[in-house]
């Protein structure tokens, strides 16, 4: 989510940031040139941090398995994206997109400066003041994760204790010197600031438009996350179900799809993941297509298949389409962490129970296929589930390399370029320019 045109100074001590496009749905007011005191120039402040989150997740789509790239697509968007798309991380364009390391970074010194600024708020309710300091604990955490999930190995293949991974920012300190701290300590400061967050939220839910702001809600379903990530699957049930306790509608792909800023199953609607200049530089993979069976109701409601080869993405191009969590994950998370504990039974009814939703037989033949699986047959499907129902939201690379991390191969004008099973390329490098500027990132 971006504001049109927009210069917001942070601080006296803050760097001045460019902003850009965003929908009339988003009813967003930015801090002005003034240093927050008030609860509502501290809500200003926090909202220019929801709007700066980037939207790294769907670039890392690029290196996945959904995407495909050819000699049809513009030679901006080559010169962008191609690099990305065939892992070519030693001798990529010079027009290749970054990452945003930056950007990351300043949303945590956002987030840094109201949790340390709480006292100073004046103006406002407790309750207002313990929920701001709540979203800025949430912020914080979401950042680290998508930081540690982009920039160092996935917490289930390497060693968390030795494994360096990307600096932890807790103050807003801007003269210190960021050094790199090991993957097991970027989750624990990701988890204390959930515990953080969720002393202070009160809100359970926002409206459509201001719903890309955190709720109580939303605590438990990023936990549900991060604990997945760790092969915490205890935990990472527990936290899908207290979530789906309290909501558990699934979106009818007749009405609407559920990625939507505003469906029935949008828990958080933060990100958005397929931007417009995304969406249009690509077409599906067509391999990753053939995941959806003609009984499929996403396979119509997702995509739009214009011949053979020439397959478009429906759920992106506009910020419409802003979703970070929702109910489905949360069904998912719970069926894969349920299987890997070894209670098949209570794993199939959460997949079903997503199932019946999105086949045309009301998941009839599904019923009787999951009856027949064992449990690593059920793994495997609830795995391919995941990659049917969150397609093109941001999480296939993440659950590429949480998971097998499998072979890759792809073709380009001739050219076959391949991502081994277990390639180092799986983590994404920190960008040069952030190592030019603290060559300490390096080591």
């Amino acid at each position: 989510m971006k504001i049109n045109n927009i210069f917001a100074s942070l601080l006296t001590v803050a760097a001045v940031a460019t902003l850009s496009s965003c929908d009339s749905f988003l009813d967003i007011q930015p801090v002005g040139k003034v240093i927050p005191t008030t609860v509502p120039e501290f809500r200003s402040l926090i909202t220019e941090a929801y709007v700066t989150v980037p939207d790294d997740r769907g670039l890392a789509s690029f290196r996945s398995d959904e995407i495909l790239l050819d000699a049809t697509m513009s030679s901006n968007d080559l010169g962008s994206y191609l690099d990305i798309w065939r892992w070519n991380d030693d001798a990529a364009d010079e027009n290749t997109a970054s990452f945003s390391w930056r950007q990351f970074y300043h949303v945590l010194f956002i987030a840094n400066y109201v949790i340390e600024s709480e006292h100073l708020m004046t103006d406002g309710t407790t309750d207002e003041i313990k929920q701001i300091v709540g979203e800025a604990y949430m912020l914080r955490a979401y950042m680290h994760f998508l930081l540690v999930n982009l920039h160092a190995p996935a917490y289930t293949a390497c060693d968390p204790a030795t494994t360096k991974a990307i600096p932890v920012k807790l103050d807003s300190d801007v003269e210190g010197v960021l050094t790199r701290d090991y993957v097991e300590d970027v989750y624990a400061a990701i988890q204390n600031d959930l515990d953080a967050a969720e002393r202070n939220l009160n809100v359970d839910a926002w409206e459509p438009g201001l719903n890309y702001r955190f709720t109580t809600l939303s605590v438990d379903a990023l936990r549900s996350r991060v604990m997945l990530y760790m092969g915490n699957w205890d935990e990472a049930r527990k936290a899908a179900d207290r979530v789906l306790a309290k909501r558990n509608t699934l979106s009818d792909l007749d009405a609407e799809l559920p990625s939507q800023y505003n469906s029935a199953e949008n828990i958080l609607a933060l990100e958005q993941v397929m931007t417009a200049q995304y969406a249009r530089a690509f077409k599906v993979n067509r391999d990753f297509y053939r995941l959806y069976s003609s009984s499929d109701l996403r396979r119509r409601a997702y995509f739009n298949q214009v011949t053979s080869s020439n397959i478009l993405l429906k759920k992106g191009g506009s910020n419409t389409y802003t979703c970070s969590f929702r109910v489905a994950e949360m069904l998912l998370n719970a069926a894969e962490a349920t299987c890997r504990l070894g209670n098949t039974d209570d794993a199939a009814e959460y997949l079903l129970t997503l199932q019946r939703t999105r086949y045309n037989d009301g998941g009839a033949a599904k019923e009787t296929a999951v009856a027949a699986m064992d449990k690593e047959q059920l793994l495997a499907e609830i795995l391919e589930e995941r990659a049917r129902e969150l397609a093109f939201e941001g999480h296939r690379w993440f659950d590429l390399r949480r998971t097998d991390r499998p072979r890759i191969e792809r073709s380009y004008r001739g050219e076959t370029f391949v991502l081994e099973q277990n390639d180092p390329r799986y983590t994404i490098r920190i960008p040069n320019e952030a190592i030019e500027a603290n060559p300490g990132l390096a080591d």
